[in-house]
């Protein structure tokens, strides 16, 4: 059976795909800081490791034949990231681990290309796009050098799945109880999201089909190209409420910046949401065939019911 260590286990992604590859049949090594496991990742062993120590790490994952990197820092603070990306590629060398992490767009920078292809160069403009461009220079010269294979999978803004942290339920669902939808930005505007459920998904079948792969691959996962009007209508169908429309106020967030890191934090990436981009894939496809992708009304009333936001009506059934 094949053996999958999974880093931040407890975070949003980590523990998707940690339950989709329990559900899979892999043999699950779930790795947290406190070695303390979510509830819906029973039949993982569960196993605790600091990512900044090195030799915890490499000790953690003995015996692993894949890591998953689902490592995340708090979003106003990236100074581990760099640090953390090389203990994971010492972990897979001594181990001899192919390494799987997920790829972000914050890589390309403003302007945003309106379609990012797996060739489209990448001009970071900002220090956390700098450090995502770093983190995937140091996979492909491990790679390169013949110490760890990895498979990144490129993603949009997450929704759905267990867990708290992304724009849908921060700032889109925040306001759903009480009927309103809140646009992060202009409506009309196409942003790229990524279910998570059909992103894990995805890691599995790349996982499966490993053998044909080379020692960096690079892949866009599609997810769902969406504007704030198109979800808004999805929460509307599934739901059957109308929901008020309203404005994110970026001008409060700027305003505090200065004297506030989380809010510096989103306002310098801000522009990811005044720019429209969605992610293509020139490869995907013909690796794992068929692109695991949930229909959006189904994915949208999925996430509302992990946020506990669905209408008692309509819970049994979903």
């Amino acid at each position: 059976m094949t053996k999958i260590a999974i880093l931040g286990a407890r975070g949003r992604l980590g523990r998707a795909v940690a339950k989709a590859f329990l559900d899979a049949g892999y043999e699950v090594r779930a790795i947290t800081r406190d070695g303390k496991l979510p509830s819906e990742l029973i039949g993982a062993e569960a196993f605790a490791a600091d990512a900044l120590d090195r030799q915890s790490l490499v000790d953690a994952t003995r015996g692993m034949d894949i890591i998953f990197n689902g490592l995340s820092p708090v979003y106003s603070d990236w100074s581990s990231v760099l640090p953390m990306a090389e203990n994971v590629m010492a972990a897979c060398h001594a181990n001899g681990a192919l390494h799987m992490v997920a790829g972000t767009v914050y890589n390309f920078g403003s302007p945003m290309p309106a379609e990012i292809t797996e060739d489209t160069p990448q001009h970071p403009s900002t220090e956390k796009g700098r450090i995502r461009a770093a983190q995937e220079q140091l996979y492909r010269r491990e790679a390169d050098a013949g110490r760890v294979r990895t498979i990144l999978l490129r993603a949009g803004d997450f929704f759905g799945g267990k867990g708290t942290g992304s724009w849908f339920d921060l700032v889109i669902a925040s306001k759903f109880a009480k009927g309103v939808y809140t646009a992060p930005g202009p409506v009309e505007l196409v942003h790229a999201w990524a279910y998570l459920p059909d992103l894990a998904n995805t890691f599995v079948a790349l996982a499966e089909k490993q053998e044909r792969l080379g020692s960096y691959e690079n892949f866009n996962f599609p997810g769902h190209a969406l504007t704030d009007l198109e979800i808004k209508a999805a929460m509307e169908r599934v739901t059957g409420r109308r929901l008020r429309l309203a404005s994110m106020p970026w001008w409060v967030l700027r305003a505090g910046s200065p004297f506030v890191s989380m809010w510096k934090a989103i306002v310098s990436m801000s522009y990811l949401r005044f720019e429209p981009h969605r992610l293509v894939s020139t490869r995907l496809e013909a690796v794992v065939g068929e692109i695991p992708h949930t229909p959006l009304d189904e994915a949208v009333k999925g996430a509302l019911d992990d946020l506990d936001l669905l209408p008692a009506r309509l819970k049994a059934a979903a």
